[in-house]
């Protein structure tokens, strides 16, 4: 019986108890149904011009010249162009890279930043602070999505024409105007074979990214992909792109 029909009968004076249990748990599989679409945070998606790796975040991203890294220095600067401003990792007042100490992940390489970072940790110099590329989703935010609400983590669906995947992500970093930009980890998890930031890149618009703007409010920090899923699940998002539209919007 369709649940139409069903709230229909529900006007009658004399309701058969047998309707009244039929009517809830139909209304109980439409909430249900909308968590499982994501139907109750609204969303957008943009079609990517194309995609290239960020490796920001990763403790192994940048280092001194001879360190094996997953990018080149000059990809830390603002738009990879040299004579802009270093992005990519923390400089000290005189313009110097601040190196990662004896504790953390990668001694001696440079601390390299996010805009997304763990609130409850506030020491500007742990690398653990920020959203490791090698091991969490995440896109760049650019200025289409900056302009209709997103927020550095808030939770978005990212899906790849070419390999027919989606996946969960969060928006975890900025400083590309496009937004045409994702994290080492994301494009792996979609099927690609890259290994680093350096040569690494979609080159074709096959890449589509579901906002859900003001979705991670009490910007919670994932160290896990699993749990940045997991949060995506219990959310009611959706990765799921089949009835779609796939339109740049």
């Amino acid at each position: 019986m369709r649940c139409q029909e069903i709230a229909e009968l529900q006007k009658w004076r004399n309701v058969n108890p047998t309707l009244t249990v039929a009517l809830a748990l139909c209304l109980s599989a439409t909430v249900a149904s909308l968590a499982q679409n994501g139907k109750q945070y609204p969303s957008f998606e943009r079609l990517t011009h194309r995609m290239d790796v960020d490796v920001d975040g990763a403790p192994n991203a940048y280092g001194p010249p001879g360190m094996e890294t997953l990018d080149i220095l000059q990809n830390a600067h603002y738009l990879n162009r040299a004579n802009k401003e270093i992005v990519g990792y923390l400089i000290d007042e005189h313009g110097r890279p601040i190196p990662q100490g004896p504790k953390d992940p990668f001694p001696g390489y440079y601390i390299s930043q996010t805009a997304f970072t763990d609130i409850e940790n506030q020491n500007e110099t742990d690398p653990r602070r920020y959203v490791d590329a090698r091991n969490i989703n995440y896109v760049v935010r650019g200025n289409v999505a900056r302009r209709r609400g997103v927020r550095v983590g808030d939770f978005v669906s990212v899906y790849s024409k070419r390999t027919r995947k989606g996946v969960f992500a969060i928006v975890g970093d900025t400083g590309n105007p496009s937004g045409d930009e994702g994290s080492l980890h994301l494009l792996q998890d979609l099927g690609y074979p890259f290994h680093d930031g350096k040569n690494d890149s979609v080159e074709k618009p096959e890449i589509v990214i579901r906002f859900y703007p003001n979705s991670n409010p009490k910007h919670r920090f994932f160290f896990t992909q699993a749990e940045l899923d997991d949060a995506a699940m219990k959310l009611g998002l959706s990765r799921d792109f089949s009835a779609a539209p796939i339109t740049n919007r």
